[in-house]
């Protein structure tokens, strides 16, 4: 019975075929494509609005040379926002909560963060290395901590996202399993479960928010220290 509570991570396929990518397309069918009219419909002008207010919250810190990465990051905030609020369907199949695809995103945009800064301006980015004013004895101490706190930020951000809507799945379908399992026997008890799974429910829709924009600001503040 515990190993079913994990199956819904399992990656789904036909006939041996994963449908890992379909999953991942298929949202960006969802978002209406602009048209030239002058005047667009409601749901269009809420998309227009909805990305130029993520865009301007994720630029504001940057200099105008890491302007170029805001059609990147945008893109990013969107798969995942989208990604993660699809996953909490009932029958579907959440691809953010497979570690393997998060380190696959973290991984490569952490890693042009730090070859940007390297390229730009490296001495910068090495004196990050090394705090201003360390003592002589602690100098290799610290530049040994502050690369294993460099190196391990892709692997946070990966884990992070993977933990947080494992968790809230699992927690989930464990509570809606109570409410199920309680019906017949103690009806009062089963209704009160119910509630708790509404509010949890809401409360994974937040978090689902919340983590993808946490990804992409993280990743926003690693291009900021190399710019």
């Amino acid at each position: 019975m515990n190993l079913s509570f994990f199956d819904q991570f399992t990656s789904p396929s036909i006939l041996g075929i994963p449908l890992i990518l379909l999953s991942l397309l298929f949202p960006a069918l969802l978002i209406p494509s602009p048209n030239n009219r002058w005047i667009t419909n409601r749901l269009s002008t809420l998309q227009t609005w909805l990305l130029h207010l993520i865009t301007k919250q994720l630029m504001i810190p940057l200099d105008k040379k890491s302007h170029k990465w805001a059609l990147i990051l945008t893109s990013l905030m969107m798969l995942l926002l989208i990604i993660n609020l699809l996953g909490l369907l009932p029958y579907t199949f959440t691809p953010t909560t497979q570690l393997s695809m998060n380190m696959a995103l973290a991984f490569p945009l952490w890693l042009a963060t730090l070859l940007t800064g390297l390229r730009n301006q490296p001495s910068i980015s090495l004196a990050h290395l090394l705090p201003e004013g360390t003592p002589t004895p602690l100098i290799p101490a610290l530049i040994m901590i502050e690369t294993t706190s460099l190196l391990i930020r892709p692997l946070a951000l990966g884990v992070r996202l993977t933990a947080n809507l494992t968790a809230g799945h699992l927690l989930i379908q464990l509570i809606s399993t109570a409410a199920i399992t309680l019906l017949p026997i103690m009806p009062p008890i089963s209704i009160l479960t119910t509630s708790i799974l509404l509010l949890l429910t809401i409360l994974e829709v937040a978090v689902a928010m919340i983590q993808a924009y946490v990804f992409v600001l993280l990743l926003s503040l690693y291009l900021q220290e190399n710019t």
